[in-house]
């Protein structure tokens, strides 16, 4: 070829001192914290963004409980036993009447002896918003009567339904979630600090300390954790309080599920512990308690912020089965599990399928936090 190829390259005299300059948009990204990061790749993950506003919508729920539920916990309504759900209508013969329900005619089979309800078109119940009804203490302390929604006068409004002493189990579960939803959280809480500091022990030291907690761990981890729970469980007096029990029942959950938390932060710091800001501030003075807590242990803090969002729904599947098997809560405290063992009759459930529905909170919950906890799990890497 005849024509010589175009040369590109800037034939000027390079300057080490000159710097480019950044668009806004490129230093607002190279000088982003890692929490930040973090955020804007969680944000992208729209399955865990949606589990994320479930379970705030669900936490912040459990301050009101009382105020959401449309029954207050106590209220039975004996002339409605093993009602069923009455669903929502808006049109009432061709014309928009707003948001009410069918009252219920009740029949006893003799042949069957099954409770019989037979929506009655004439008796038209138009739902209430923000309305009085049934005296509660909002937090223990203030004695009020207003909630979200409540039947007509003289009407009853049973969502998903009654149970066999005619309480209304939509009411019952919005009073469980209070249970079972803080459980995981206390739970969480103490297996987390013996994780963290086990953990944290065995892998800066190493030694004898990393020893003894490994064969610790592994003593543990050889004990199937249903038949231990339901060990400890039964090991708990009957004679306690509902409250005595609730915290008995955290404490087993957290003091079962701490070793796989120990073994990881352990792995972490065993690789960081050579780190040479490590081994810096170790020059400097800092104490061991010092080094992990300020030095270690944030270097992969979103990673146990990940762990803990999937830690949470076991503990909370754990309380459900024991409280099912009659080894967790027991009433008068009320919890998911505790509902769910009105299902344990398969008879009345083939007859009244609606006591099956504290189940479904329950996966809700669970598959929230999975997916909440699988995108931060990704967002904890921002640069991968």
């Amino acid at each position: 070829m005849s024509d010589k190829l175009r040369h590109y390259v800037s034939t000027s005299m390079f300057n080490p001192n000159e710097t480019q300059e950044l668009t806004p948009e490129q230093e607002r990204f190279y000088m982003a914290s890692q929490w930040k990061m973090m955020w804007w790749r969680l944000k992208r993950h729209r399955i865990a963004v949606l589990s994320g506003s479930i379970l705030v919508l669900m936490y912040v729920s459990i301050l009101f409980t009382e105020f959401l539920a449309t029954y207050s916990l106590p209220h039975r309504h004996t002339d409605h036993i093993f009602a069923p759900p009455q669903s929502v209508q808006f049109f009432n013969k061709g014309q928009f009447v707003g948001p009410f329900v069918l009252g219920l005619d009740y029949n006893l089979n003799l042949k069957t002896l099954r409770r019989e309800y037979t929506p009655n078109p004439d008796k038209v119940q138009k739902l209430r918003f923000i309305c009085h009804g049934d005296t509660y203490k909002l937090w223990g302390l203030y004695e009020m009567d207003l909630h979200f929604i409540c039947p007509a006068p003289g009407g009853t409004f049973f969502f998903l339904g009654t149970d066999r002493l005619g309480r209304d189990i939509w009411s019952r579960i919005i009073y469980g979630a209070r249970i079972s939803l803080t459980v995981g959280l206390i739970g969480i809480a103490i297996s987390f600090f013996l994780g963290l500091t086990i953990g944290g022990a065995a892998g800066f030291f190493g030694g004898w300390v990393d020893n003894l907690a490994q064969r610790s761990i592994e003593i543990l981890r050889s004990i199937p954790e249903l038949p231990l729970w339901m060990g400890l469980s039964a090991a708990m007096p009957e004679d306690w309080s509902p409250l005595t029990v609730f915290f008995g029942l955290t404490i087993i959950l957290g003091l079962v599920d701490w070793p796989g938390l120990a073994r990881a932060v352990r792995s972490k710091l065993l690789s960081l512990r050579e780190e040479d800001f490590c081994t810096a501030a170790t020059l400097m003075g800092a104490k061991p308690r010092r080094v992990i807590a300020r030095h270690l242990l944030p270097n992969f803090m979103s990673h146990l912020i990940a762990s803990a969002t999937l830690s949470i729904p076991s503990m909370i599947l754990a309380e459900t089965a024991l409280s099912f098997l009659g080894l967790g809560l027991r009433p008068p405290v009320t919890s998911w599990g505790v509902l769910l063992v009105e299902a344990q009759n398969f008879q009345a459930v083939a007859v009244y399928p609606w006591l099956l529905f504290p189940a479904i909170p329950v996966i809700i919950t669970v598959l929230a936090f999975n997916f909440f906890g699988d995108g931060l799990r990704d967002a904890a890497d921002p640069y991968k």
